[in-house]
């Protein structure tokens, strides 16, 4: 018999008594705990918890455990949770322009089965990439993008979306401003890499700018999207050292690795459910 497993997301004012009233409750609903971890934000007064729990009982139920937990724990500590079933993969859409790097390697993961997930399509604004998608036997939607249409070709995404039931969005080198609109649907729930650490060097060739100034990290960084550009939570980030002796080119092969790591460890991290958004941070359970 295949044991049902369970996720469980909480936060709430930092009070007592939470981790035992949880833990408790899942015991009493004969589940076993397999994964626990907490924090609590002394500044905010804040407890965030993550709980995975296997049950392994013929007549368990999602929907009844939602209605138990809801009726008997979410009152009593005015929480905010939510509760997943561990086993269901995430279906994401990725949205590129033409810089392939991401692709591949996001394509890659997922041919091998490391992302735990579901990529039903792509899409772009432009056409170039479509021979990879068809290598790895994805379907690829080109949807140009103009000032003129930008509007009706958001409409054609959000039908996409809404057709292929997608629960989350990656902006793999996506070279275009994401509207409130498309926001406002996927709540946290749309990843972008950005060069660099936000917000240095911005602009269309950052890596030049850094040449300039000498520096001597790079980096990248996958955050959320808002409305804000590249103002988002931030999921992840990462390093590399550079020196006088690295050229431009350089510095953009390093920087172009460094995006594929952390955006393909944020794509992860969200896919396993390991994120919480709070004040424009991220918990990041382990």
């Amino acid at each position: 018999m295949k044991a049902s497993k369970v996720i469980i997301l909480i936060n709430c004012n930092d009070q007592p008594n939470i981790i035992a009233t949880v833990t408790s409750f899942v015991a009493n609903n004969g589940g076993n705990i397999v994964y626990i971890d907490q924090h609590v934000d002394r500044v905010q007064d804040t407890f965030f918890m993550r709980l995975e729990g296997e049950f392994e009982s013929t007549d368990f139920s999602i929907e009844n455990f939602k209605t138990q937990f809801e009726a008997n724990l979410v009152e009593k500590f005015n929480m905010k949770w939510r509760i997943y079933e561990s086993d269901a993969q995430l279906k994401m859409a990725v949205f590129v322009s033409k810089y392939d790097h991401c692709l591949y390697d996001l394509l890659g993961r997922y041919n091998s089965g490391e992302l735990g997930l579901e990529i039903p399509f792509i899409v772009s604004n432009h056409s170039d990439l479509k021979p990879i998608a068809d290598n790895f036997k994805i379907p690829f939607y080109h949807i140009p993008v103009t000032k003129v249409n930008k509007v009706e070709a958001e409409e054609k995404q959000l039908e996409l979306l809404e057709k292929y039931d997608i629960d989350f969005i990656v902006l793999a080198r996506y070279m275009q401003i994401v509207s409130g609109k498309l926001i406002d649907k996927y709540p946290s729930k749309i990843i972008n890499i950005h060069h660099s650490f936000l917000p240095a060097f911005v602009g269309a060739k950052p890596y030049h700018s850094a040449y300039k100034r000498g520096v001597k990290i790079i980096g990248a960084t996958s955050h959320y999207v808002t409305e804000e550009l590249d103002a988002g939570p931030i999921i992840e980030q990462d390093v590399a050292h550079v020196s006088h002796d690295h050229s431009v080119q350089d510095l953009i092969a390093k920087g172009r690795d460094l995006e594929k790591i952390v955006l393909s460890t944020a794509v992860k991290l969200h896919a396993k459910r390991k994120v919480m958004v709070y004040n424009n941070k991220t918990i990041i359970f382990s």
